[in-house]
């Protein structure tokens, strides 16, 4: 694929790892679609890591619709764009309106964008769609011991809203995979591990540096057209259990 001929864009990229995406794209030499749903935000992160801002809020049909309207021809989309509200220790505790806000933006915000921006991914010739998930969303590693992070001990049932949106989206994967396969699009998943960004104050105090993650969703984005489609991959380039 031709960098300087390439258009991607990555959507919540003014913070964290969407936004060391957009730096490491534009630095090889990409176009870079900055989505972004507030202006100010939006034009601090085109100032810092290059691109052009896409105001783009996943959680309103107007601003999807509008910003879909303005690309013609799209070769990578990344959704990267999620939310972790929830606080509840236990799922018990976790308000119905915890999961409607996270579901908002992790998974129906994912179907807007991706329906919305088809006809200009099947313009391109390398069409590609990673979606950023989590290990969190992964039903193997919640519920046996991983000996990487051991998600029983460590939550419990915490973060119920936030780990089964990312089961929706693993399952999205898949289904948006299939379905596109004959349009060439390959859609792949990837769990990000860890990172320091502002998701919630667990991930704030990780310490995992976001460009090793931004690096394997390029790594996606970049794939052959022989390589995979409809799978979940962990940061380092494994392949991660559903």
């Amino acid at each position: 694929m031709d960098a300087k001929a390439s258009v991607a864009l990555v959507t919540g990229a003014t913070s964290g790892i969407g936004k060391e995406i957009a730096r490491q794209l534009g630095a090889a030499g990409w176009s870079v679609l900055v989505g972004a749903r507030d202006s100010a935000r939006g034009a601090k992160a085109v100032a810092e890591v290059g691109g052009q801002l896409l105001l783009l809020d996943v959680t309103d049909p107007l601003s999807v619709a509008a910003a879909a309207g303005s690309v013609s021809k799209l070769d990578v989309l990344i959704n990267n764009a999620g939310i972790a509200p929830d606080t509840g220790t236990v799922v018990t505790e976790t308000d119905v309106d915890a999961f409607r806000r996270t579901y908002e933006t992790n998974v129906f915000g994912v179907v807007a964008v991706t329906n919305a921006f088809l006809p200009s991914l099947r313009c391109s010739a390398h069409p590609r769609i990673v979606n950023v998930s989590s290990g969190t969303g992964s039903l193997t590693w919640s519920t046996a011991a991983n000996p990487q992070f051991d998600f029983r001990a460590a939550s419990r049932g915490a973060g119920a809203a936030y780990r089964s949106s990312k089961t929706a989206l693993n399952a999205l994967t898949v289904f948006y995979a299939q379905a596109l396969a004959d349009d060439g699009i390959k859609v792949n998943a990837l769990a990000p591990g860890l990172r320091a960004t502002n998701l919630n104050p667990k991930a704030i105090a990780a310490g995992g540096d976001p460009s090793e993650a931004a690096a394997a969703a390029i790594r996606l984005a970049l794939l052959p057209d022989n390589g995979p489609t409809g799978q979940l991959f962990s940061w380092d380039g494994t392949v991660a259990p559903w």
